[in-house]
């Protein structure tokens, strides 16, 4: 093989398919289960809003073979992120500028991720009960693990394995290959909120569109500043109050989840 064959720019079907090929290994692979769990809880007994929708589980009743499970189960899905860090390597320049995943704004982005929290966190709250009076939502478990000195700490590392995965590949990669393929800015934005939106299916409708409306405003700010950084920021604050604060405050407070 040549100089000017290994250099030479990718064709748009070979970066089609691997666009296809990291989404089946992530993000995409988890909507089409989400997919089956939602028609799995439509077709049970007493139907949607009567099952339950649990993250987070124990997967072991001994506790430290269950944290080996835990802290295994977020370092291997980190995996297609470096995967698509590492194809993003081809193009020209830093993929870590190219995504906006750089440390070279920390102020910025934590403030930026701050405010993003807010703006998305409390509609969300507002939707989430809306749902779930209609009873297009299953009853969500934010967090099952047992009461032990680890929980708290692997549920935060959960929540940045959560955000790190789902903006990276969802907003970052997604938005860059999109383009590059020369899909219009709109139907980038559109398949990457329904994307985000379907992988949630398995909690149910309210949560779709809830995630959806996230990943328009998600989109568009990514849109407008090219960082993934703030988005990641966003996310954590988001998934950390949820989980964290499930596992420890009074079950009775979330009633209405």
């Amino acid at each position: 093989m040549t100089v000017d064959e290994l250099t030479r720019p990718v064709s748009r079907r070979t970066m089609g398919t691997e666009t296809l090929l990291v989404l089946g290994l992530s993000l995409g692979q988890s909507a089409v289960y989400a997919l089956v769990s939602l028609v799995a809880k439509l077709t049970a007994a007493g139907g949607l809003s009567k099952q339950t929708a649990s993250l987070n589980n124990s997967v072991s009743a001994r506790p430290y073979l269950d944290l080996t499970y835990q802290l295994l189960g977020i370092l291997f899905a980190l995996l297609p992120v470096l995967l698509a860090v590492h194809l993003l390597a081809r193009d020209p320049g830093d993929p870590a500028r190219t995504l906006g995943a750089d440390l070279t704004r920390p102020g910025p982005d934590l403030a930026r991720g701050a405010g993003l929290a807010a703006l998305i966190g409390l509609p969300g709250l507002a939707l989430f009960w809306a749902a779930a009076q209609l009873g297009i939502n299953a009853t969500l478990v934010p967090a099952a693990l047992p009461h032990l000195w680890w929980a708290v700490p692997v549920l935060i590392l959960a929540a940045v394995q959560n955000a790190v995965l789902e903006e990276v590949i969802v907003v970052g990669y997604l938005f860059t290959r999109l383009r590059q393929l020369q899909w219009r800015v709109g139907a980038v934005l559109a398949a990457s909120a329904l994307l985000r939106g379907s992988y949630h299916l398995y909690q149910g409708f309210g949560a779709f569109l809830g995630n959806a409306v996230m990943g328009v405003i998600f989109g568009l700010f990514y849109l407008r500043t090219r960082r993934v950084g703030p988005l990641i920021v966003a996310h954590t604050v988001l998934d950390v109050v949820a989980f964290v604060g499930y596992a420890l405050l009074p079950k009775s407070w979330f009633g209405w989840l």
